[in-house]
């Protein structure tokens, strides 16, 4: 199982791998950003756009203080159509996970969530900490496509190792 220290590492590595690709993806051109490459969700923006719906989806089963997006998986790609305001919820978002994550209590972990999912179309139950891996593991698969497309496009994403996150030991 998993402690609340891991929970604060991994919250403070994903604000700092958006950080890094979000930065990377502003040196290139709206098109750019927006050009079909492949990738499951297609371009950077849209896989951007999904992973945001996807923590904040997670995040208001695991924190009722979080609302829950209005739009299921095919529309969590064109929930933030504006760049700039993608990158804004995406920082503001990270900040909401991180506070989140300083508060979490080890006993919260140990628990079970039900919840239903549009995905699968039933009520699933399982551990907290498993959801929680989940959810960090989502954000890393996902990341790894952008940087991917963001390397096709000419950008350069900084380090992505866990073990060079600033103020980690």
């Amino acid at each position: 199982m998993i402690d609340p220290a891991y929970v604060q590492r991994m919250a403070r590595y994903n604000r700092w791998q958006n950080q890094n690709l979000y930065g990377a993806a502003d040196q290139l051109s709206d098109e750019e950003r927006r050009r079909e490459r492949g990738a499951f969700f297609g371009s950077i923006h849209k896989t951007l756009s999904h992973l945001l719906w996807a923590d904040q989806i997670w995040m208001s089963r695991f924190f009722a203080e979080v609302p829950k997006p209005q739009a299921g998986i095919p529309e969590s790609v064109s929930l933030y159509p504006d760049w700039d305001g993608l990158k804004r919820e995406r920082a503001a978002f990270d900040e909401t996970m991180i506070g989140w994550a300083a508060t979490l209590d080890p006993s919260w972990l140990a628990g079970d969530l039900t919840w239903y999912s549009g995905a699968q179309q039933r009520e699933l139950t399982n551990p907290k900490w498993i959801l929680l891996t989940h959810l960090f593991n989502h954000q890393t698969h996902h990341r790894g496509q952008v940087h991917c497309m963001l390397t096709q496009a000419g950008a350069k994403p900084h380090a992505t190792d866990f073990s060079v996150l600033p103020g980690s030991p």
